[in-house]
């Protein structure tokens, strides 16, 4: 199982991509936030030699196929291969209000953005004629000015982030990756997303080793008390934000919490934030995030996914040691391949 955490920053990118090379991590991601998705992994791949970077996840539907195509393939240039372009629907609200984009139909508009992107990449591949006429989105237009040609390392691979049932099929049937959103429990995974990945791969004609599956997990993670403190505060901020959000009410309502997600809610609409960690109890903390010392969270973390995934991905909603952050992934490496060793012997 390979081991993938966030990159931090922006000018610091490259200096902290170094670090997590050498610290054991096998890849690092960025995700959609004050900064753009894309730049800091341009200054990781200069800096690095075999950490794998992604996109985790660029917003897919604001986005136009040939732009993602062309950043998608200088990254994988840049990166001498070790680049995957992960995609993701974020919500109604934030692609129509923010972004300004159309939302409608998410499942088919992202089915039909991958087959452009591959059409395209296939275009680059073999220069054939372009000739792409999806439903939401067309390319008839490639001119050799514009076409930068087979890339030595192949086209990079795509992953979707999926939580629902039906993006996570269609990850299943049609990506190369499937990135499983940190908002969730071992239940919910066992439960809704492990079927929805073999029903997505068979309606595909495909092989379970055709799809990478990286289970990513909010970590609250520190080797003393005060670290662990710091842990769980910010990790209750961000478990009451993701859980106002109606589309993560699935994994509260498979643990019974299903109420919790309107009452936080309306909180957030009338700007109660501060009240809203306080609504996130040990419980419900140490079920949806990982929490403890770095053996403690290697052990749930290994317990929770078992050997469904073929990457892990740690969301740190805090600024984590780097030392505490290196002994979790060699607790990890040592839990992920001797999965019996932490597990309490029944008297």
């Amino acid at each position: 199982m390979k081991i993938d955490t966030m990159l931090s920053g922006l000018e610091g990118a490259a200096g902290h991509a170094r670090r997590l090379e050498e610290l054991g991590a096998d890849g690092a991601f960025t995700f959609e936030g004050p900064h753009d998705v894309f730049t800091p992994l341009i200054l990781a791949a200069g800096t690095t030699t075999s950490l794998e970077l992604a996109t985790n996840v660029a917003i897919a539907f604001p986005r136009n196929p040939v732009q993602l195509a062309h950043q998608a393939y200088d990254l994988q240039l840049l990166s001498n291969g070790r680049f995957t372009l992960g995609l993701g629907t974020q919500i109604r609200a934030q692609v129509e209000k923010r972004y300004g984009a159309q939302f409608e139909r998410p499942i088919a508009r992202m089915r039909d953005l991958v087959a452009a992107l591959r059409a395209i990449f296939a275009t680059w591949e073999t220069g054939d004629r372009l000739d792409y006429r999806g439903e939401f989105t067309s390319h008839t237009l490639m001119p050799p000015m514009f076409n930068p040609g087979p890339n030595p390392f192949g086209p990079p691979p795509i992953a979707l982030g999926g939580l629902g049932p039906q993006m996570v099929r269609l990850a299943a049937e049609v990506a190369d990756g499937l990135l499983v959103m940190p908002f969730n429990t071992g239940r919910h995974f066992a439960e809704r997303t492990v079927p929805a990945i073999d029903e997505g791969v068979a309606r595909g004609g495909r092989k379970a080793s055709d799809l990478t599956v990286t289970g990513e997990v909010i970590v609250c993670c520190g080797r003393s008390d005060v670290e662990l403190e710091t842990a769980r505060l910010a990790g209750r901020w961000l478990l009451s934000f993701y859980a106002s959000t109606p589309s993560y009410r699935p994994v509260l309502e498979v643990e019974g919490w299903g109420d919790l997600q309107p009452e936080l809610n309306a909180l957030s609409k009338s700007g109660r934030w501060d009240e809203m960690p306080g609504m996130i109890d040990d419980t419900m903390l140490a079920t949806i995030a990982a929490v403890g010392t770095p053996k403690e969270v290697a052990a749930d973390i290994a317990t929770r996914f078992g050997d469904r995934v073929d990457r892990v991905g740690f969301y740190t909603p805090y600024l984590v040691a780097e030392d505490t952050l290196g002994e979790l992934i060699g607790e990890l490496r040592a839990a992920s391949e001797h999965p019996e060793r932490d597990k309490e012997v029944p008297t």
